[in-house]
């Protein structure tokens, strides 16, 4: 098996066919020498991806990114990635490739990576390729925050549902901007729809890969957390909630600050995604009664334990 295995991975680092592992924080575990070379790794490297596109952004080379704001581009690739369990798309490199990628993830949250050279195809088929991944991008995409939107968030509530596990089946919380109605009638919708964006900023920096936040709507939005028990879901809408309040996103207005509240649901068998949606909803209802900038968990769930605040 250990000759079998020194093999493959001879077959793996002389191929030019790029092969990568990132593990479920993105953390790149596994590269072959020609994904190295693209992307400009160190055999001894193991960055975690978002480090990875940033440091080539700035250096202008591995992948061509069309963005004035890299991390707007960030954010928005990042409420996609790992997040269904296979997708391809096509990239263009700094060098000058065309690269047809691949992304398989498993379970346990472990990506591989497989890309392959394909800038001999055509041209204007390329571009008609190019264009149509650009429009699915836009149909799953909040145009204001750069999050997931509605629809991508419905889908991967439905995945967790398919997929859950009877002993850990995951968690859906909806998370609300506390008086954005206020902030909006003494502030104008401008400054309103900047606290959107910070908001959306603050909480995706705490998501992790396999989760998926996106705004369903106004100031609420949405996350799920797969294979993720009530109370583990809890200490992670906590430190939402401290990243939250420590914001100070006017700079016209150094004193402004906001919160939210946030209701939690953990899936229960027979569950789908309009009823699990309708507990968590529910829990930010009792949420705002209670007082707002605090988390109320779902009362029907078994597992469930007393209300955050």
């Amino acid at each position: 098996m250990a000759k079998d295995t020194r093999r493959l991975f001879e077959l793996f680092e002389t191929s030019p066919v790029l092969v990568a592992a990132y593990d479920e924080f993105d953390r790149l575990r596994y590269a072959n020498e020609a994904f190295r070379s693209a992307y400009f790794i160190a055999p001894d490297e193991m960055p975690l991806w978002p480090d990875l596109m940033r440091r080539n952004f700035h250096a202008q080379r591995g992948t061509v990114i069309h963005a004035g704001d890299f991390e707007e581009w960030l954010r928005s690739t990042q409420s996609r990635r790992g997040k269904v369990g296979f997708r391809s798309f096509e990239t263009d490199l700094f060098d000058g490739r065309w690269l047809w990628m691949t992304e398989t993830v498993e379970k346990d949250g472990w990506m591989l990576c497989v890309a392959t050279d394909v800038t001999g195809l055509k041209a204007k088929t390329r571009t008609v390729r190019q264009d149509r991944d650009l429009a699915i991008k836009a149909s799953y995409t909040d145009e204001l925050t750069g999050v997931a939107n509605r629809r991508f968030v419905t889908e991967r509530i439905e995945d967790m549902l398919q997929r859950s596990d009877q002993s850990s089946p995951g968690c859906l919380c909806v998370l609300d901007i506390d008086r954005f109605k206020g902030i909006n009638d003494q502030f104008g919708h401008q400054t309103g729809d900047a606290i959107l964006r910070d908001f959306a900023m603050r909480i995706h920096r705490l998501v992790r890969r396999t989760d998926c936040f996106g705004r369903v709507g106004g100031e609420e939005f949405v996350l799920t957390l797969p294979a993720t028990p009530i109370e583990q879901a809890r200490l992670i809408l906590e430190r939402m909630l401290a990243s939250v309040r420590k914001s100070r996103p006017l700079q016209e207005r150094p004193d402004f600050g906001y919160t939210f509240s946030a209701g939690i649901a953990g899936a229960q068998p027979g569950d789908t995604a309009i009823s699990l949606y309708a507990r968590a909803d529910r829990a930010l209802y009792m949420a705002k009664l209670a007082g707002r900038d605090r988390i109320h968990l779902d009362e029907s769930d078994p597992d469930r334990s007393a209300v955050a605040g």
